[in-house]
């Protein structure tokens, strides 16, 4: 039996984003961002029907600063206390993984997908994505970027404008461009 593209996307295959599966769930990941983005502080109950339908899984505590985008929203599985600053942006044509107490700051940009870097597949249209996993207590400066495949140890900081291009280890703080280790916690 053939993949649909979806199971192919979710499988890290090259897949065709453009897929009627695939675009329906992105329409409809563009409209429930659309009221989360018009609602304003005094909706909190509005925001957090919103949420619970666009996420896969999210936990009870959580705040998401508008605005906040992403591609399907149902890849996204999130834990309790998490909080996201202004103009985060998750591409979630993979799953992401956020642990519990998760700080975000703002503009931080979580990247599953990415694009293949032979030219002539490239130009076919088709396109991959590769899970990202955030554990526990994890910290992301502003303005950071992380790649796909990349995992985050629990209790990490990754500091402000970095680009994370690789896995890093729990109880570190890690920094740059590209992102690199600069302290062992404990």
């Amino acid at each position: 039996m053939e993949k649909t593209e979806k199971q192919k996307m979710l499988a890290g295959e090259l897949y065709w984003a453009y897929d009627p599966e695939l675009a329906a769930e992105n329409k409809r990941a563009r409209r429930l961002l659309r009221t989360y983005n018009a609602t304003t502080e005094e909706e909190q109950d509005m925001r957090s029907q919103v949420l619970n339908e666009l996420f896969g899984k999210v936990g009870p505590k959580v705040e998401i600063v508008p605005p906040f985008h992403c591609d399907y929203g149902s890849n996204i599985y999130a834990g309790n206390n998490l909080y996201i600053n202004y103009g985060c942006v998750i591409l979630d044509c993979n799953i992401v993984e956020i642990g519990e107490n998760f700080l975000c700051g703002p503009y931080v940009q979580i990247y599953t997908a990415s694009h293949p870097i032979d030219p002539e597949i490239r130009l076919s249209g088709r396109e991959l994505a590769a899970p990202i996993k955030i554990g526990n207590n994890v910290w992301i400066g502003g303005g950071a970027v992380v790649c796909p495949g990349v995992t985050i140890g629990d209790n990490t900081t990754i500091g402000a404008g970095s680009v994370v291009v690789k896995d890093i280890p729990a109880n570190v703080v890690a920094v740059g461009n590209p992102c690199r280790i600069i302290k062992y916690l404990n």
